[in-house]
């Protein structure tokens, strides 16, 4: 393996099965993550999922890439399907199955042991995400305290989630210059999968957010900095690094104690608040879908709650 591919996979080790496999197996293995997959989030998902099931098979005594079979994936499958939710069972199914596919077009291994088992059936209508009604998302944005870089940007970042349905990874991957006027009005360039952008003009509370949070901080001077970026530890000011989910997940949850909210808000909150809100206003779901840069309004769909008002209306019918 050449030096430049081992410093690519030097933070994840191969798994002993493909290293055992010999020079022409671990080529074709990190050539499966390195260019197969250039969605970072999916190869990070499929890398874990890869791995977890090759762990699994040593476990169970398998000694060589080879000498996977169909039952070895199946048991895998069952396990996973007592323990975890059915999509997550589905996509390390599918991790399986593309990896293997890979390593038998590259003659590594003759057949797929993945291609005869099937996953477990899932349809979902509605989505599990927590959303917070109108006046939850108000008082959130109005409590926070905006004297400081922080919430200056905690308040821009949550009110662009909810304003333009933002994803989290959209949101965190944005530079200054991806907040532009057009047409008088500001508008946003998000980062979106594939390499894509989306852009779409400002809600004028937004508008009034990020010009705070940029004009405040002395954001523009930077144009190519990160938009949303961590806070220097001990000094309260904002550094070149940019926000982590991870970190932007930590601070909703601070953010909805502090102002007294016990919906278990996350980042996709604010993606199924904003969407939900849209449509109770009489917005279409074909609209929302090319707000939300959905391909489809099936997907939007899952974000659509307001049937929760209606179950809510329905259950204090029973005067007992």
């Amino acid at each position: 393996m050449t030096r430049d591919i081992a410093l690519l996979v030097a933070e994840s080790p191969l798994p002993p099965l493909v290293y055992a496999a010999g020079e022409k197996a671990r080529m074709r293995f990190v050539d499966f993550f390195l260019s197969n997959i250039r969605n970072l989030n999916t190869r990070k998902a499929y890398a874990k999922a890869v791995g977890d099931f090759l762990s699994f098979c040593e476990q169970n005594g398998v000694t060589a890439l080879a000498g996977i079979q169909p039952v070895h994936v199946a048991a895998y499958v069952e396990l996973m399907t007592r323990t975890k939710a059915a999509p997550t069972t589905k996509q390390h199914l599918s991790a399986i199955r593309m990896l293997f596919d890979w390593l038998v077009l590259g003659q590594v291994i003759p057949t797929n042991p993945a291609h005869v088992v099937r996953g477990p059936k899932h349809s979902v209508r509605k989505g599990k995400t927590p959303v917070l009604a109108p006046d939850e998302a108000r008082l959130l944005l109005d409590s926070i305290d905006i004297s400081t870089p922080i919430g200056l940007r905690d308040r821009a970042l949550i009110g662009l989630m909810v304003y333009s349905f933002a994803r989290i990874g959209a949101a965190v991957a944005m530079r200054v210059e991806d907040v532009y006027v057009q047409r008088n009005r500001f508008w946003i360039r998000l980062h979106e999968k594939g390499g894509k952008f989306h852009e779409l003009p400002c809600h004028h509370n937004l508008e009034d957010y990020l010009r705070a949070f940029i004009d405040g901080q002395g954001l523009r001077n930077d144009p190519k900095g990160f938009l949303f970026c961590t806070i220097g530890r001990g000094t309260g000011v904002l550094t070149k690094t940019p926000l982590p989910r991870g970190n932007a997940y930590d601070m909703v949850v601070r953010r909805t104690m502090a102002a007294g909210i016990f919906t278990k808000a996350g980042n996709h909150t604010f993606r199924a608040t904003g969407i939900t809100a849209y449509l109770k206003n009489g917005g279409t779901l074909e609209k929302a879908a090319t707000i939300a840069n959905h391909s489809s309004t099936r997907t939007t769909q899952l974000y659509d709650r307001r049937s929760d008002d209606v179950n809510l209306d329905e259950v204090e019918r029973i005067l007992i």
